[in-house]
């Protein structure tokens, strides 16, 4: 990601995707401005729940990369919940690490080779602790029903209780099971808006599987503040 526009700052608004991301500097340019917080180096941004609103500086760049949901959890070996809705600087989750590798991917002329450093500093941080398989069965299962499926019912298919199933959430995704299934129909909405421009926005609410237009409209001001109509019409808002 870099930035080339000719304002010396660009904001937009990032919408909530159960994704842990990191953003790795590569410039001597500050990395960006997240939520009126200015962010010097690279960060992770643990963007769960909420939208934030993000200023990226002319002349920076930084190389992206988003994990899929619960398995950030591996790289990390911290309680995911610890961290939701936060953005924080990448020298605090691996202390000392973040200097040597701002520096090896500054002095690389490519996003290929730079990719090659990241992707060989991330496995040398991978735990050889095992994927929750019961989660990652609820979260396939969240994708395929585009978040229509009752907590209840994941409970019972994993052999868990909904208390125990939430502590597991909690641990590696970092949400609760409602609203991890929350976020799932509300980004398939998204993905709706996006590739169906002429759908009204009520075949939408009940395509994504919201019960009535009214929960439909009070998860758009929840996860992006605005109405589902504002967000269409909405330059600044990324999805």
């Amino acid at each position: 990601m870099e930035c080339e526009g000719g304002a010396d700052w660009s904001q937009v608004r990032v919408l909530p995707d159960t994704c842990v991301e990191l953003f790795l500097n590569y410039t001597s340019t500050p990395i960006a401005v997240i939520d009126q917080e200015l962010y010097k180096r690279s960060i992770v941004c643990f963007r769960l729940s909420r939208p934030v609103d993000v200023q990226m500086r002319k002349g920076s760049g930084c190389l992206a990369v988003c994990f899929h949901p619960g398995m950030a959890y591996l790289f990390f070996r911290m309680p995911m919940h610890l961290f939701k809705d936060t953005t924080i600087n990448f020298f605090d989750v691996w202390n000392g690490a973040t200097s040597e590798l701002e520096d090896k991917l500054a002095g690389i002329p490519n996003d290929e080779g730079r990719s090659a450093v990241v992707q060989d500093f991330l496995l040398r941080q991978l735990t050889l602790e095992k994927q929750d398989l019961q989660v990652a069965y609820c979260l396939g299962k969240a994708q395929l029903t585009r978040g229509s499926i009752a907590v209840r019912k994941l409970a019972e298919e994993t052999g868990l209780s909904q208390r125990q199933l939430s502590r597991r959430f909690h641990q590696s995704i970092g949400l609760s099971p409602k609203e991890y299934l929350g976020v799932c129909r509300f980004n398939s909405s998204l993905q709706y808006l996006a590739n169906y421009p002429d759908m009204s926005l009520t075949e939408i609410a009940h395509l994504s599987g919201y019960y009535d237009q009214a929960h439909f409209i009070r998860d758009y001001k929840v996860y992006t503040g605005h109405s589902p109509g504002e967000v269409v019409a909405a330059s600044h808002i990324l999805f």
